[in-house]
Protein backbone atom coordinates (compact mmCIF):
# COMPACT_ATOMS: atom_id res chain seq x y z
CA UNK A 1 0.00 0.00 0.00
CA UNK A 2 1.13 3.13 -0.89
CA UNK A 3 0.53 6.08 1.92
CA UNK A 4 0.90 9.86 2.11
CA UNK A 5 1.61 11.96 4.87
CA UNK A 6 1.03 15.65 4.35
CA UNK A 7 2.62 17.45 7.17
CA UNK A 8 6.39 17.35 8.53
CA UNK A 9 5.63 17.83 12.12
CA UNK A 10 5.19 15.51 15.28
CA UNK A 11 1.39 14.21 13.88
CA UNK A 12 2.43 13.60 10.82
CA UNK A 13 6.13 12.06 11.96
CA UNK A 14 4.27 9.46 14.45
CA UNK A 15 1.82 8.19 12.34
CA UNK A 16 4.18 7.79 9.26
CA UNK A 17 6.49 5.37 11.81
CA UNK A 18 4.11 3.79 13.26
CA UNK A 19 2.14 2.86 9.73
CA UNK A 20 5.21 1.50 8.46
CA UNK A 21 6.35 -0.08 11.12
CA UNK A 22 3.32 -1.98 11.75
CA UNK A 23 2.76 -3.25 8.17
CA UNK A 24 6.24 -3.32 6.22
CA UNK A 25 3.98 -3.54 3.07
CA UNK A 26 3.43 -0.10 3.49
CA UNK A 27 5.42 2.23 1.40
CA UNK A 28 4.92 5.96 3.91
CA UNK A 29 5.93 9.15 2.29
CA UNK A 30 6.19 11.97 4.37
CA UNK A 31 5.28 15.62 2.17
CA UNK A 32 6.55 18.53 4.42
CA UNK A 33 6.24 22.02 2.58
CA UNK A 34 8.90 23.25 4.08
CA UNK A 35 12.80 22.83 4.09
CA UNK A 36 13.22 21.38 7.02
CA UNK A 37 10.80 18.73 9.13
CA UNK A 38 10.07 18.70 13.09
CA UNK A 39 10.69 22.36 13.34
CA UNK A 40 8.07 23.05 15.84
CA UNK A 41 9.66 20.06 17.83
CA UNK A 42 13.32 22.21 17.38
CA UNK A 43 12.06 25.22 19.01
CA UNK A 44 9.67 23.64 21.85
CA UNK A 45 10.50 24.44 25.38
CA UNK A 46 12.78 26.88 24.62
CA UNK A 47 14.72 24.17 22.42
CA UNK A 48 14.64 21.66 25.04
CA UNK A 49 11.28 20.31 23.27
CA UNK A 50 8.54 19.92 26.11
CA UNK A 51 7.97 16.35 24.66
CA UNK A 52 5.01 15.48 26.64
CA UNK A 53 3.37 16.06 30.78
CA UNK A 54 3.48 13.59 33.77
CA UNK A 55 0.05 13.05 33.85
CA UNK A 56 -0.65 9.67 33.47
CA UNK A 57 -4.67 9.60 34.07
CA UNK A 58 -6.65 9.99 31.00
CA UNK A 59 -9.67 11.52 32.93
CA UNK A 60 -7.34 14.35 34.94
CA UNK A 61 -5.38 14.90 31.47
CA UNK A 62 -7.84 16.02 28.92
CA UNK A 63 -8.72 18.93 31.83
CA UNK A 64 -5.79 20.41 30.11
CA UNK A 65 -7.68 21.01 26.51
CA UNK A 66 -9.98 23.81 25.59
CA UNK A 67 -11.32 22.24 22.88
CA UNK A 68 -11.04 18.55 22.27
CA UNK A 69 -11.02 17.16 25.84
CA UNK A 70 -14.15 14.97 25.09
CA UNK A 71 -12.68 13.48 21.94
CA UNK A 72 -9.57 12.47 23.43
CA UNK A 73 -10.15 10.79 26.57
CA UNK A 74 -10.96 7.48 24.65
CA UNK A 75 -7.59 7.86 22.09
CA UNK A 76 -5.93 8.67 25.80
CA UNK A 77 -6.70 5.53 26.83
CA UNK A 78 -5.13 3.75 24.01
CA UNK A 79 -2.15 5.69 23.67
CA UNK A 80 -0.96 8.18 26.48
CA UNK A 81 1.73 9.59 28.35
CA UNK A 82 2.66 6.94 29.82
CA UNK A 83 3.03 4.83 26.26
CA UNK A 84 4.79 8.00 24.86
CA UNK A 85 7.36 7.54 27.49
CA UNK A 86 8.34 4.20 26.79
CA UNK A 87 7.71 5.34 23.13
CA UNK A 88 10.74 7.33 23.71
CA UNK A 89 12.85 4.56 25.66
CA UNK A 90 12.56 1.93 23.44
CA UNK A 91 14.44 3.65 21.07
CA UNK A 92 17.45 4.59 23.69
CA UNK A 93 15.56 8.44 24.95
CA UNK A 94 14.67 8.82 28.24
CA UNK A 95 13.18 11.64 29.43
CA UNK A 96 12.83 13.40 32.81
CA UNK A 97 9.95 14.88 35.02
CA UNK A 98 10.23 18.76 36.26
CA UNK A 99 8.60 20.20 39.15
CA UNK A 100 5.58 21.15 37.48
CA UNK A 101 5.21 18.35 35.08
CA UNK A 102 6.59 19.15 31.90
CA UNK A 103 8.70 16.41 30.34
CA UNK A 104 11.76 16.88 28.42
CA UNK A 105 14.77 14.63 27.17
CA UNK A 106 17.48 14.23 29.69
CA UNK A 107 19.94 16.07 27.20
CA UNK A 108 17.66 19.26 27.48
CA UNK A 109 17.87 19.32 23.72
CA UNK A 110 15.08 18.95 21.03
CA UNK A 111 17.51 17.70 18.60
CA UNK A 112 17.54 14.77 20.60
CA UNK A 113 13.86 14.30 19.92
CA UNK A 114 14.67 15.30 16.24
CA UNK A 115 17.19 12.85 15.45
CA UNK A 116 14.74 9.85 17.55
CA UNK A 117 12.19 10.56 15.01
CA UNK A 118 14.16 11.15 12.32
CA UNK A 119 16.50 7.77 12.59
CA UNK A 120 12.70 5.57 13.48
CA UNK A 121 11.75 6.68 10.31
CA UNK A 122 14.61 5.95 8.42
CA UNK A 123 14.65 1.96 9.72
CA UNK A 124 10.93 2.12 9.31
CA UNK A 125 12.00 3.58 5.56
CA UNK A 126 9.57 6.20 5.58
CA UNK A 127 10.38 8.28 3.01
CA UNK A 128 11.38 12.07 4.32
CA UNK A 129 10.30 14.79 1.26
CA UNK A 130 10.94 18.40 2.40
CA UNK A 131 10.12 21.46 -0.01
CA UNK A 132 7.26 19.38 -1.41
CA UNK A 133 3.70 21.69 -1.51
CA UNK A 134 0.95 20.08 -2.12
CA UNK A 135 -1.42 21.95 -4.19
CA UNK A 136 -4.45 19.83 -4.50
CA UNK A 137 -6.00 16.83 -3.12
CA UNK A 138 -7.84 14.49 -5.11
CA UNK A 139 -10.79 11.39 -4.38
CA UNK A 140 -11.18 8.98 -6.48
CA UNK A 141 -14.22 6.58 -6.85
CA UNK A 142 -12.15 3.74 -5.63
CA UNK A 143 -11.26 5.19 -2.12
CA UNK A 144 -7.30 6.15 -3.27
CA UNK A 145 -6.43 9.52 -3.96
CA UNK A 146 -4.60 11.65 -5.90
CA UNK A 147 -1.97 14.74 -4.72
CA UNK A 148 -0.15 17.18 -6.74
CA UNK A 149 2.94 18.36 -5.55
CA UNK A 150 4.13 21.42 -6.61
CA UNK A 151 6.15 21.00 -10.09
CA UNK A 152 5.72 17.52 -10.49
CA UNK A 153 3.50 14.77 -12.36
CA UNK A 154 0.53 14.10 -10.26
CA UNK A 155 0.80 10.83 -7.81
CA UNK A 156 -1.62 8.43 -6.30
CA UNK A 157 -1.95 7.19 -3.03
CA UNK A 158 -4.58 4.27 -1.22
CA UNK A 159 -4.49 6.36 2.00
CA UNK A 160 -3.49 9.79 3.23
CA UNK A 161 -2.96 11.41 6.02
CA UNK A 162 -3.04 14.90 6.54
CA UNK A 163 -0.99 16.56 9.42
CA UNK A 164 -0.61 19.86 8.13
CA UNK A 165 -1.30 22.18 11.20
CA UNK A 166 -2.17 25.43 11.33
CA UNK A 167 -2.14 25.31 7.58
CA UNK A 168 -4.49 27.59 5.80
CA UNK A 169 -3.94 26.71 1.97
CA UNK A 170 -4.33 22.59 3.41
CA UNK A 171 -7.58 23.97 5.39
CA UNK A 172 -8.93 25.41 2.14
CA UNK A 173 -8.44 22.19 0.32
CA UNK A 174 -9.97 20.45 2.95
CA UNK A 175 -13.29 22.84 2.70
CA UNK A 176 -12.99 21.81 -1.27
CA UNK A 177 -13.63 17.63 -0.18
CA UNK A 178 -16.52 18.77 2.20
CA UNK A 179 -15.21 19.16 5.44
CA UNK A 180 -16.06 22.32 8.46
CA UNK A 181 -13.37 24.55 9.20
CA UNK A 182 -13.61 26.27 12.81
CA UNK A 183 -12.12 29.76 12.47
CA UNK A 184 -8.36 29.72 13.85
CA UNK A 185 -7.62 32.00 16.26
CA UNK A 186 -4.65 32.56 18.39
CA UNK A 187 -4.72 30.26 21.29
CA UNK A 188 -1.56 30.54 23.72
CA UNK A 189 -0.80 34.28 23.93
CA UNK A 190 0.59 36.82 26.76
CA UNK A 191 -1.67 40.07 27.46
CA UNK A 192 -0.15 44.05 26.49
CA UNK A 193 -1.04 46.73 29.21
CA UNK A 194 0.45 49.72 29.82
CA UNK A 195 -0.79 50.78 33.35
CA UNK A 196 1.81 52.37 35.38
CA UNK A 197 1.40 50.06 38.17
CA UNK A 198 3.60 47.54 36.15
CA UNK A 199 6.16 50.14 34.91
CA UNK A 200 10.07 48.46 35.32
CA UNK A 201 8.52 45.49 36.99
CA UNK A 202 9.59 43.24 34.17
CA UNK A 203 10.98 39.95 35.97
CA UNK A 204 8.83 39.88 38.79
CA UNK A 205 6.59 36.95 39.75
CA UNK A 206 3.84 36.08 42.30
CA UNK A 207 3.33 32.12 42.60
CA UNK A 208 -0.33 31.85 43.13
CA UNK A 209 -2.34 34.71 41.35
CA UNK A 210 -6.03 34.52 40.92
CA UNK A 211 -7.54 35.69 37.58
CA UNK A 212 -10.91 37.07 36.76
CA UNK A 213 -12.30 38.43 33.73
CA UNK A 214 -15.18 41.08 34.87
CA UNK A 215 -18.36 40.11 32.34
CA UNK A 216 -17.41 36.80 31.39
CA UNK A 217 -16.96 33.46 33.45
CA UNK A 218 -13.40 33.57 32.50
CA UNK A 219 -11.00 32.51 35.84
CA UNK A 220 -8.03 30.81 36.72
CA UNK A 221 -4.73 30.41 38.31
CA UNK A 222 -1.36 29.90 38.86
CA UNK A 223 1.91 31.79 38.61
CA UNK A 224 2.07 35.22 37.22
CA UNK A 225 4.75 37.11 35.69
CA UNK A 226 5.38 40.85 34.87
CA UNK A 227 6.82 41.45 31.67
CA UNK A 228 8.47 44.38 29.49
CA UNK A 229 4.81 44.49 27.47
CA UNK A 230 2.69 43.25 30.18
CA UNK A 231 1.77 40.15 32.02
CA UNK A 232 2.18 36.43 31.35
CA UNK A 233 3.10 33.26 33.49
CA UNK A 234 1.04 30.06 33.19
CA UNK A 235 -1.68 32.22 34.83
CA UNK A 236 -1.94 34.36 32.17
CA UNK A 237 -1.47 31.35 29.48
CA UNK A 238 -4.65 29.15 30.70
CA UNK A 239 -6.88 32.28 30.38
CA UNK A 240 -5.68 33.09 26.83
CA UNK A 241 -6.38 29.00 25.82
CA UNK A 242 -9.78 28.89 27.48
CA UNK A 243 -10.88 32.27 26.57
CA UNK A 244 -9.53 32.03 22.63
CA UNK A 245 -12.82 32.99 20.86
CA UNK A 246 -14.05 35.41 23.27
CA UNK A 247 -10.76 37.62 23.69
CA UNK A 248 -10.58 37.45 19.49
CA UNK A 249 -14.19 38.49 19.88
CA UNK A 250 -13.58 41.85 22.27
CA UNK A 251 -10.26 42.77 19.84
CA UNK A 252 -7.83 41.62 22.66
CA UNK A 253 -9.16 44.68 24.75
CA UNK A 254 -11.04 43.94 27.88
CA UNK A 255 -10.33 44.57 31.86
CA UNK A 256 -8.18 42.50 33.65
CA UNK A 257 -9.04 41.72 37.36
CA UNK A 258 -5.85 40.05 39.96
CA UNK A 259 -5.74 38.91 43.48
CA UNK A 260 -2.20 39.18 43.66
CA UNK A 261 -2.41 37.16 47.11
CA UNK A 262 -4.55 33.96 45.45
CA UNK A 263 -6.77 32.43 47.56
CA UNK A 264 -6.85 35.37 50.39
CA UNK A 265 -10.51 36.68 50.08
CA UNK A 266 -10.88 40.90 50.37
CA UNK A 267 -12.42 40.34 54.43
CA UNK A 268 -9.52 38.25 54.87
CA UNK A 269 -6.63 40.63 53.65
CA UNK A 270 -8.39 43.37 55.78
CA UNK A 271 -8.42 41.71 58.81
CA UNK A 272 -4.70 40.68 58.34
CA UNK A 273 -3.61 44.43 57.62
CA UNK A 274 -5.34 45.37 60.52
CA UNK A 275 -3.28 43.08 63.13
CA UNK A 276 -0.33 44.53 61.12
CA UNK A 277 -1.50 47.73 62.29
CA UNK A 278 -1.28 46.48 65.90
CA UNK A 279 1.93 44.51 65.45
CA UNK A 280 4.41 45.90 63.10
CA UNK A 281 3.07 50.07 64.17
CA UNK A 282 5.99 51.45 64.39
CA UNK A 283 7.31 50.12 61.10
CA UNK A 284 7.06 51.89 57.33
CA UNK A 285 4.83 49.88 55.41
CA UNK A 286 6.84 50.30 52.29
CA UNK A 287 10.02 49.23 53.43
CA UNK A 288 8.72 45.89 54.82
CA UNK A 289 6.43 43.82 52.21
CA UNK A 290 4.07 41.77 53.33
CA UNK A 291 2.32 38.59 52.27
CA UNK A 292 5.44 36.97 50.73
CA UNK A 293 5.10 39.72 47.30
CA UNK A 294 7.97 41.15 45.92
CA UNK A 295 9.65 44.07 47.24
CA UNK A 296 9.63 46.50 44.29
CA UNK A 297 5.65 45.20 43.64
CA UNK A 298 4.51 45.74 47.25
CA UNK A 299 5.43 49.11 46.93
CA UNK A 300 4.00 49.87 43.71
CA UNK A 301 0.83 48.66 44.93
CA UNK A 302 0.89 50.76 48.28
CA UNK A 303 1.31 54.12 45.82
CA UNK A 304 -1.37 52.48 43.58
CA UNK A 305 -3.16 52.92 46.86
CA UNK A 306 -2.39 56.36 47.73
CA UNK A 307 -0.45 55.43 50.33
CA UNK A 308 3.28 57.50 51.14
CA UNK A 309 6.50 55.86 51.15
CA UNK A 310 6.86 56.45 54.50
CA UNK A 311 3.28 55.58 56.47
CA UNK A 312 3.74 53.68 59.40
CA UNK A 313 1.43 50.78 60.18
CA UNK A 314 0.04 52.48 63.12
CA UNK A 315 -1.07 55.65 60.64
CA UNK A 316 -3.04 53.63 58.23
CA UNK A 317 -6.30 55.01 58.24
CA UNK A 318 -10.05 52.96 57.15
CA UNK A 319 -9.59 54.72 53.87
CA UNK A 320 -6.02 53.86 52.97
CA UNK A 321 -6.57 50.40 54.05
CA UNK A 322 -9.70 49.91 51.96
CA UNK A 323 -8.14 51.13 49.04
CA UNK A 324 -4.59 48.74 49.62
CA UNK A 325 -7.15 45.72 50.11
CA UNK A 326 -8.55 46.74 46.88
CA UNK A 327 -5.01 46.90 44.66
CA UNK A 328 -3.92 42.96 46.79
CA UNK A 329 -6.94 41.37 46.07
CA UNK A 330 -9.26 43.01 42.79
CA UNK A 331 -7.21 45.40 41.23
CA UNK A 332 -8.15 45.77 37.45
CA UNK A 333 -6.00 46.31 34.72
CA UNK A 334 -6.65 47.28 31.05
CA UNK A 335 -5.71 44.67 28.36
CA UNK A 336 -5.02 46.14 25.01
CA UNK A 337 -3.40 43.49 23.03
CA UNK A 338 -1.57 40.52 22.99
CA UNK A 339 1.87 39.03 22.32
CA UNK A 340 2.88 35.58 20.73
CA UNK A 341 3.91 33.30 23.75
CA UNK A 342 7.54 32.63 22.66
CA UNK A 343 8.13 30.40 19.57
CA UNK A 344 5.09 28.18 20.34
CA UNK A 345 2.39 29.88 18.37
CA UNK A 346 -0.93 27.55 18.99
CA UNK A 347 -4.41 28.58 17.66
CA UNK A 348 -7.72 27.38 18.15
CA UNK A 349 -9.67 26.22 15.33
CA UNK A 350 -9.56 23.55 12.77
CA UNK A 351 -11.56 21.17 11.13
CA UNK A 352 -15.29 20.20 12.98
CA UNK A 353 -13.97 17.48 15.26
CA UNK A 354 -17.95 15.85 14.88
CA UNK A 355 -16.06 15.31 11.33
CA UNK A 356 -13.63 12.93 12.67
CA UNK A 357 -13.54 9.05 14.24
CA UNK A 358 -11.34 9.50 16.81
CA UNK A 359 -11.26 5.25 17.62
CA UNK A 360 -8.78 5.90 14.48
CA UNK A 361 -8.53 9.59 13.27
CA UNK A 362 -10.28 8.88 10.18
CA UNK A 363 -12.43 11.50 8.22
CA UNK A 364 -16.38 10.51 8.60
CA UNK A 365 -16.71 11.68 5.14
CA UNK A 366 -14.01 10.43 3.14
CA UNK A 367 -12.48 6.35 3.41
CA UNK A 368 -8.88 6.36 3.69
CA UNK A 369 -8.49 9.89 5.15
CA UNK A 370 -6.96 11.01 8.39
CA UNK A 371 -6.65 13.93 10.33
CA UNK A 372 -4.31 14.78 13.67
CA UNK A 373 -2.45 17.54 15.17
CA UNK A 374 -3.42 21.03 14.94
CA UNK A 375 -5.26 20.52 11.71
CA UNK A 376 -8.23 19.58 13.83
CA UNK A 377 -10.01 21.75 16.54
CA UNK A 378 -8.04 20.62 19.37
CA UNK A 379 -5.51 22.49 21.44
CA UNK A 380 -4.48 22.52 24.92
CA UNK A 381 -2.54 24.85 27.01
CA UNK A 382 1.34 25.07 27.46
CA UNK A 383 3.26 22.33 29.44
CA UNK A 384 3.50 19.19 26.69
CA UNK A 385 -0.19 18.96 25.91
CA UNK A 386 -0.23 19.83 22.28
CA UNK A 387 2.52 17.52 21.76
CA UNK A 388 0.99 14.98 23.31
CA UNK A 389 -2.16 14.96 21.04
CA UNK A 390 -0.13 15.07 18.45
CA UNK A 391 1.53 11.78 19.33
CA UNK A 392 -1.80 10.36 20.20
CA UNK A 393 -3.52 11.22 17.18
CA UNK A 394 -1.11 10.35 15.25
CA UNK A 395 -0.09 6.46 16.63
CA UNK A 396 -3.54 5.90 16.45
CA UNK A 397 -3.83 6.89 12.50
CA UNK A 398 -0.83 5.22 11.74
CA UNK A 399 -2.51 1.86 13.17
CA UNK A 400 -5.47 2.67 11.16
CA UNK A 401 -3.99 3.12 8.19
CA UNK A 402 -1.34 -0.18 7.81
CA UNK A 403 -4.62 -1.98 7.99
CA UNK A 404 -5.08 -3.98 4.90
CA UNK A 405 -8.67 -4.84 4.89
CA UNK A 406 -10.22 -1.66 3.34
CA UNK A 407 -10.82 1.42 5.04
CA UNK A 408 -11.14 1.63 8.71
CA UNK A 409 -11.56 5.61 9.09
CA UNK A 410 -15.86 5.91 9.33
Amino acid sequence: MKIAVIGGGAAGFFAAITCAESNPNCRVTVFERGRAVLEKVRVSGGGRCNVTHHCFDAQALIQHYPRGSRELLGPFLQFGPAQTVEWFARRGVQLKVEADGRMFPVTDDSQTIIDCLREAARQAKVEVRPAARVERIIPDQQGSWQLQISGEPIATFDKLMVASGSNTAVWQILRGLGHHIVEPVPSLFTFNTKDTRLRDLAGVSVPAAQLRIPGSKLAAAGPLLITHWGLSGPAILRLSAWGARYLHEVDYRFPLEINWLGQTSPPETSGQLQTLKITQGKKTMAAHPVFDLPARLWQRLIGAAGLPDTLRWAELDKGGLQQLVQQLTGATFLIAGKSTFKEEFVTAGGVQLKEINFKTFGSRLHPNLFLAGEVLDIDAITGGFNFQAAWTGGWLAGKAMAQENGNSSV
